[in-house]
């Protein structure tokens, strides 16, 4: 089968690999129908952490069941599922808790499981999925139904990053009425401008300074959009604001220059929700935060909780997160896709098998 391999910096190419088998009977193996190129692969991508050695790459897909263990009963064969970008017991005391993204037995795609046995990477056409029997998320539709309403990029966005966006809102604890300052406008960010008007923020303020991710934000919810940084975007928010600040920020990239526009533009006694990889060096200045009483929470999403409330939103047209993919390539042109996103020539690529 074709699948995207990952050699090092600025190297992913389109190689075949074996087929997926079961090895456990708590696998699955799901036929993919469409994978995604996400920001957080960027950072092996360019070479900020190292690829010590081939290996495959991606972790966003919907599927189709193809074959399933004998202790897997969530999913029957033929079942559309959405996966999770990460894979989890639904079992142990995190997962109960709602955070499977802190599962004792997490795996990710491109690693390996429990067992020591590979997982392939999520941009292939076909994946054997560890821990199935939680992992596998049925849509309750077929897959002819789902491409006939156009639903395929809006359920991909389920996998990360608009459940990463939610996250983002849920750990700053953003409500009814409050206002809201996105930093990042990525397809995480934006997705974050998504779920904060889910959550009943009144008004959404989007960081951009780029024009057509900006107009995405506002078909999306923004009310606002901010291109300054640094202490300008602070004097930039408090002019719209009358003199004011945001009451949370959701902060999306994962730098250290990020996380402290962040905590600069929400005011004292704020939240604020970060999801970004910290892959650029973010630090927490703990005497600000004390001083300012500002609440920080959030890290990795759980997806897979997540999924369950998106789910009925996407499948009524309420949301449409599937809008942040404004490129369409075949797995053969894995290479491309790459290089798309990280020149910032597409904000999200979906990737057809």
């Amino acid at each position: 089968m074709l699948a995207a391999v990952i050699h090092g910096a600025r190297d992913v190419r389109a190689e075949e690999r074996p087929e997926p088998q079961l090895l456990t009977p708590h696998d699955a193996v799901v036929r993919v129908v469409a994978a995604c190129v996400c920001g957080s692969d960027l950072w092996p991508y360019r070479g900020v952490t190292p690829t010590r050695a081939p290996h495959p790459i991606g972790h966003e897909l919907v599927g189709v069941v193809e074959q399933l263990g004998d202790e897997v009963t969530s999913a029957t064969v033929g079942d559309f599922v959405i996966l999770p970008f990460s894979l989890s017991c639904g079992e142990c005391q995190a997962c109960l808790a709602g955070f499977p993204a802190a599962c004792d037995q997490v795996t990710f795609f491109g690693s390996t499981d429990r067992g020591g046995n590979p997982v392939d990477g999520a941009q292939g056409q076909r994946v054997r999925i560890p821990l199935a029997q939680h992992s596998l998320f049925t849509v309750g539709l077929s897959e002819d139904e789902v491409e006939a309403r156009g639903l395929v990029p809006h359920l991909l966005a389920l996998a990360d990053v608009m459940s990463t966006g939610l996250h983002a809102a849920t750990a700053a604890r953003v409500g009814e009425g409050d206002v809201v300052a996105v930093v990042g406008d990525g397809a995480v960010g934006l997705s974050g401008v998504i779920a904060a008007r889910l959550l009943g923020a009144s008004r959404v303020i989007a960081m951009s300074r780029h024009e057509d991710r900006a107009a995405l934000a506002r078909s999306f919810g923004a009310t606002d959009v901010v291109a300054e940084r640094g202490d300008d975007a602070a004097a930039a928010i408090r002019a719209l604001l009358d003199g004011n600040l945001a009451d949370a920020a959701l902060e999306c990239v994962g730098t250290k220059e990020s996380m402290a526009q962040a905590l600069a533009v929400v005011r004292g006694g704020g939240r604020v929700g970060f999801v970004g990889v910290p892959n650029g060096g973010p630090e927490l200045p703990v005497r600000r935060i004390f001083d300012r009483n500002l609440t920080v929470g959030g890290g990795m999403a759980s997806a897979r909780r997540y999924m369950e409330e998106l789910l009925p939103h996407v499948l009524s047209g309420d949301i449409t997160p599937g809008d942040v993919f404004d490129l369409t390539l075949p797995l053969s042109q894995i290479a491309e896709a790459y290089a798309a996103m990280d020149e910032r020539r597409a904000t999200k690529v979906l990737v057809r098998p």
